[in-house]
């Protein structure tokens, strides 16, 4: 890698109902996460989709946390509709679940070694995990700990992850709770890229399924979700308020 991957000029954004997204592909956002592992920094990154951006209209922590992320991606069709709405498009969806595949991926062909922690998930789907990464990708180290844990536990669970050190610290708690976590912790452990991944270390396991190809490919990955787990439809009632408020916003636009 020669110097940054992205420079961050104001061409490489786009703002979505007041929150800012990269304009970066999944390569770039990977290219840029190892050059700062490579130079010892703390950052972080969040994976957004529509669900997260009304958060932020009610809740003005997780807006601060937001406006701070060093990168925050387009994990969500939404998003990028979003963005074409504005004429701003992003280059493309960027899903934590690929994401740090493809991250894991690169520095194992590089031969990169990183010390990657992963925080959350049940004891199962997290050694599952553990093992299926370890396995795929032998020039990282791994570990880990399940997301079931208390407040007054904190202060344990971050002397864990200090212990081991990591580059990559990947926290799937649920939006915001791990957006939270990460912002009031990363500053009292060793530099590492934090990134929120949500449900992802379940799909890592093969205990969750993702959505067949062709679903992907139409953009309907939420709908295959929502038929295999009817009791997110409350979350998904997020979406059709999403949309409305983007049509109201770039009506106004000139």
């Amino acid at each position: 890698m020669n110097g940054l991957a992205f420079e961050t000029t104001a061409q490489n954004f786009v703002h979505v109902l007041g929150i800012r997204f990269n304009r970066m592909t999944r390569k770039q956002v990977v290219e840029q996460i190892l050059h700062w592992v490579s130079e010892k920094s703390r950052r972080t990154i969040i994976t957004a989709g529509p669900e997260f951006v009304m958060m932020t209209h009610t809740d003005a922590e997780v807006k601060r946390i937001a406006q701070l992320a060093d990168i925050v991606t387009p994990d969500g069709i939404g998003v990028v509709w979003a963005a074409r709405r504005v004429k701003h498009p992003v280059p493309e969806r960027v899903t934590g679940v690929e994401l740090v595949q493809e991250l894991l991926h690169t520095a194992e062909e590089r031969k990169q070694s990183l010390r990657v922690f992963i925080l959350g998930a049940r004891d199962e789907a997290l050694n599952k995990c553990l093992e299926r990464f370890q396995s795929q990708y032998p020039h990282a180290v791994f570990a880990g700990r399940n997301g079931y844990f208390q407040a007054s536990d904190v202060p344990g669970v971050l002397q864990q992850i200090e212990a081991f050190a990591p580059d990559i610290w990947l926290v799937g708690l649920g939006q915001p709770r791990q957006e939270k976590l990460i912002v009031h912790s990363l500053g009292s452990l060793p530099p590492c890229v934090a990134i929120g991944v949500g449900g992802s270390i379940d799909v890592w396991s093969g205990i969750v399924k993702r959505a067949p190809v062709l679903f992907r490919k139409l953009n309907l990955e939420w709908l295959y979700r929502l038929l295999k787990q009817p009791s997110r439809m409350r979350r998904q009632m997020a979406l059709p308020k999403f949309a409305w408020k983007v049509l109201k916003d770039t009506a106004r636009r000139p």
